[in-house]
């Protein structure tokens, strides 16, 4: 289907912005419609979690943007982000916006989409895998499992100004319940001092993703009261609380330290 049909009349007479999910990691993961939208961008502003053959598949006339941020450090804060935005779809510009996972699950859509909105510019989202659901399959994690688990929950840790935000905790974790927390491994000592004391049970197991469905992917997993600082890497991670973590197969904590290899299939604790 060629890319122009998904726009209307009047859109393909003016610049415009695609808001593009690329999936948890690995670039196979990515969608067709996303496919054909990168390959006609103009100006690609792309996050750091976004995989560089992704990012390989915009024409090579494209203005390619890095907007990424880690660990505190940001190439573009959010305003900056939303201003190219709207400043090139004003100049009539295909501007893509590509993001990790979906945009819309903690990925910021929401902020720039109202800015597009607001600056009259045409705003199209194009979902993507969210890290969640593509980084617990590609690692063996069913967040929801007959017997074990009939709720599921996402969470950040980070709130606007870095806060770990306030949960009602025992509706959200507990036995039954799966709860996923994106950007945890900084507030996980806090997180952790929160649900012992929401009488959580400590016994819960916890699955710690790193990097998952790339090929440097690990899983390390123990159990709530066990769980210590995190050592902290580069790479995305994702929490899991549950019961249905103990079915990532994974090595410990100690032996992953040592050595960080994807895991061969079948590895324990």
């Amino acid at each position: 289907m060629d890319f122009d049909k998904t726009r209307s009349a009047t859109d393909a007479h003016r610049g415009g912005v695609w808001l593009v999910g690329c999936g948890p990691g690995d670039p196979e993961l990515l969608t067709l419609k996303a496919l054909r939208v990168i390959r006609r961008a103009d100006v690609v502003l792309h996050d750091r979690l976004v995989d560089p053959e992704i990012i390989a598949l915009a024409s090579p006339s494209a203005q390619v943007i890095d907007a990424g941020k880690r660990c505190g450090r940001h190439t573009l804060n959010q305003s900056a982000i939303n201003e190219l935005l709207v400043e090139h779809a004003h100049a009539g510009r295909h501007v893509v916006r590509l993001k990790g996972g979906d945009p819309f699950i903690f990925g910021r859509g929401g902020e720039e989409l109202d800015a597009c909105r607001a600056a009259d510019v045409a705003c199209r989202v194009v979902p993507g895998v969210t890290a969640a659901l593509g980084c617990a399959a590609a690692t063996g994690i069913p967040l929801t499992q007959r017997g074990t688990a009939s709720a599921v929950t996402f969470i950040t840790a980070h709130g606007r100004h870095g806060e770990l935000p306030d949960q009602y905790w025992p509706a959200i974790a507990g036995p039954g319940r799966t709860l996923v927390c994106y950007m945890g491994l900084r507030q996980w000592p806090r997180l952790r001092r929160q649900l012992l004391a929401a009488g959580i049970p400590p016994a819960l197991p916890v699955a710690v993703i790193r990097a998952g469905s790339r090929a440097d992917e690990t899983v390390e997993r123990c159990r709530l009261s066990d769980l210590g600082p995190c050592p902290i890497d580069d790479r995305p991670a994702l929490l899991v609380i549950g019961e249905v973590a103990a079915q990532a197969p994974a090595v410990g904590l100690t032996e992953l330290a040592k050595a960080r290899e994807p895991l061969p299939a079948g590895a324990t604790c």
